[in-house]
């Protein structure tokens, strides 16, 4: 007898082991799948803990419902049957114990808020992002959200809940259901959308002049432990463009920039120190950073030092694309084999008053260069250009004609390839109105606007960046690259939505003034000469403009003339000049 308990004894703990095991393997594997990742830091965390207490469930049931003292050789299905009805208890077990344990965690941290609940929040999306969000705010009793409602246009998701929270109706009920609700936050929380269908929402949003946020594309991509209230933001102006986002091909570009030595003039400005950023994840053997304003250079300098510490090379070079002697030297040195030539005098109004200076600075700095670089036998030099310089109406836009005249005669008489990409405003830029906008708004207003009507054609600084570095990627020599702009902005729009964004309403807390066309500015923009047509690439975003016959012996004889006299003293006969070189150069002094 002693034997036979002896062994119905080891029986016993043998299957209590087999159990155990196999609940820790089926709470792992669940919880694998449920966070999506396999590799917890196992102790000191709510998963070692959750084992335990579903190994003790468990074994109380099983050892109370005496399924240990079953002989389950001869098992029949009464048996089976109640060991499926213990299964079930212990699981209830295990789950109204967390239940209670999360709600009594979460009253006791409800009993310390300092501040009480105050946002009524209405959610866009009831998709993987609206889940983030409903799981963390029922997580973090400190967050000052109340969620009321979510909306979705997706018609099988209408009238069900997510958190408790129901979807009360599509993205056209946004406004009534701020009303009804007295919502007083909305959050866009779509991760993957169009831009043209997330611009028709945010503007949807945005008519109700309610405190509006988003959760970023971006987090869709972030690691899993991104707590989502780290990234919302508030809408910026960009978000309302209606433009696809641009992703670099960085397979194409690492072609022509990867262990190549790389020079950036202007790297300290808008676009030059974001050119600095994409060409150093290119993996340059080593990048320069050119310009003549040390503080932009030493900025992004630092900035690059903090991202790439000793893993990138590159220098800053403080010179002006004026000084060819210096230039010469960095050349000769350096070994540069890729050039994008970013450095110019932009400002319009400025350059108007200033006409010799545009031309010292654009077009003798850039001939410098080009000349330097054919002779120091530079692989790729790419020219940064503007739409301004598409029938110019104003001296700078028509000495960046005249760049892009050099780059297409220079490319016929050189083993460089010489090319230009051509684009509209970028958003944030130096000198843009964003920046000039928001300074107004900030101090009360009026916010300026020179015409009710004048249009522009915009883009992120980012995006313009990463199809300038694909147009080179495309060069073969002698192209003007046109980037797809999308569709013109009217400023007075900007304006209006960056004082909507600023949460005050027009006419009754600030004002909008029309000053008038300044000299040399045009109503809209153009991208393409009426002579020039586009011929596709294998981007949808880049054209290539078909290049025009230039007058070669016009534009020297220009070049030579304007060498040889006092630029500072003559700015009449510089801009009668700078009119015979460019047969599409109609001065607008007077600006209206």
């Amino acid at each position: 007898m002693k034997n036979n308990y002896n062994g119905h004894s080891g029986r016993k703990y043998l299957m209590f082991i087999c159990d155990f095991i196999l609940w820790n393997f089926a709470y792992y594997l669940t919880f694998a799948v449920i966070y999506n990742q396999i590799n917890f830091t196992y102790f000191n965390s709510l998963f070692f803990y959750g084992e335990i207490i579903i190994n003790v469930c468990f074994t109380v049931v099983f050892i109370c419902s005496n399924m240990y003292n079953k002989i389950w050789r001869y098992a029949d299905v009464a048996d089976f049957f109640w060991e499926w009805v213990a299964c079930i208890v212990a699981n209830a077990a295990f789950y109204l114990f967390r239940f209670f344990y999360r709600l009594t965690i979460l009253r006791r941290k409800r009993s310390h808020l300092k501040k009480p609940v105050d946002k009524r929040l209405l959610i866009v999306g009831a998709g993987e992002g609206a889940n983030v969000l409903l799981r963390e705010l029922s997580n973090n009793p400190y967050n000052e959200y109340r969620p009321i409602c979510l909306v979705d246009d997706d018609p099988d998701k209408m009238g069900r809940s997510m958190f408790g929270v129901k979807v009360m109706g599509n993205t056209k009920d946004i406004p009534e259901l701020c009303k009804k609700h007295k919502i007083n936050c909305i959050i866009f929380a779509i991760l993957t959308l169009p831009s043209k269908s997330r611009k028709e929402i945010l503007d949807i949003c945005h008519s109700t002049n309610i405190e509006l946020k988003i959760i970023p594309r971006i987090y869709n991509s972030m690691s899993c432990d991104t707590e989502v209230a780290s990234v919302i933001r508030n809408v910026e102006v960009e978000d309302l463009l209606g433009r696809d986002q641009v992703i670099l091909d960085t397979a194409m570009c690492e072609e022509y920039i990867k262990d190549r030595v790389v020079l950036v003039t202007g790297g300290g400005g808008s676009i030059g120190s974001e050119l600095c950023r994409q060409i150093a994840m290119l993996r340059p053997k080593n990048l320069i950073i050119l310009d003549i304003y040390e503080n932009n250079a030493y900025e992004i300098q630092q900035e690059l030092k903090r991202t790439y510490k000793n893993r990138v090379n590159f220098e800053v070079q403080i010179a002006s694309i004026r000084d060819k002697d210096k230039l010469e030297s960095i050349f000769e040195e350096k070994h540069i084999e890729v050039v994008f030539h970013a450095a110019a005098h932009k400002h319009v109004p400025l350059m108007e008053k200033n006409p010799e200076e545009a031309v010292k600075n654009n077009v003798f700095g850039t001939l410098n260069m080009l000349e330097i670089s054919d002779k120091y036998k530079v692989k790729r030099f790419v020219l940064i250009s503007t739409d301004k310089a598409v029938n110019p109406t104003n001296v700078m836009g028509c000495t960046k004609r005249i760049c892009e005249m050099l780059v297409q005669y220079m490319n016929k008489r050189s083993n460089t390839e010489f090319v230009a990409v051509r684009f509209g405003n970028v958003l944030g830029s130096n000198g843009s109105v964003i920046p000039l906008f928001k300074k107004q708004i900030q101090e009360g207003g009026p916010v300026t606007v020179t015409h009710p009507d004048i249009t522009r054609f915009f883009m992120t600084i980012p995006e313009a960046v990463s199809l300038v570095l694909t147009a080179g990627a495309m060069a073969k020599g002698g192209e003007i690259f046109v980037l797809d702009m999308g569709e013109p902005v009217k400023i007075n729009d900007l304006a209006v939505n960056l004082i909507q964004l600023s949460g005050l309403e027009l006419h009754k807390e600030i004002e909008i003034e029309y000053t008038g066309l300044r000299p040399g500015e045009k109503l809209y923009e153009e991208i393409l000469m009426a002579e020039e047509g586009i011929e596709k690439t294998s981007n949808e975003k880049i054209c290539i403009g078909h290049p025009i016959d230039v007058d070669e012996k016009v534009l020297i004889d220009g070049i030579e003339y304007l060498r040889g006299i006092d630029l500072d003293d003559n700015k009449d006969e510089v801009e009668a000049t700078l009119e015979k070189m460019v047969p599409t150069f109609h001065h607008n002094k007077g600006g209206n």
